[in-house]
């Protein structure tokens, strides 16, 4: 398994860089799968949510909705 230090975190596009509430976003291959790590921007050493693709696709499609 990856560790949460060796993931690549990024930001959404909509973030204003203004310390605002975000989320950050890694994606990462683990055991023949990709994995999907969630993490809250502002406490990155708090433990963090880690879910299949197709979950957070279907996740963001009820979001957006």
């Amino acid at each position: 398994m990856t560790s949460t230090e060796q993931l690549a975190w990024f930001k959404s596009s909509y973030s204003d860089g203004g310390g605002g509430d975000c989320l950050e976003l890694a994606q990462a291959q683990g055991n023949s799968r990709d994995l999907i790590h969630i993490r809250d921007s502002k406490n990155p050493t708090l433990p963090h949510l880690t879910t299949t693709p197709d979950a957070w696709s279907a996740f963001l499609t009820y979001a957006t909705r």
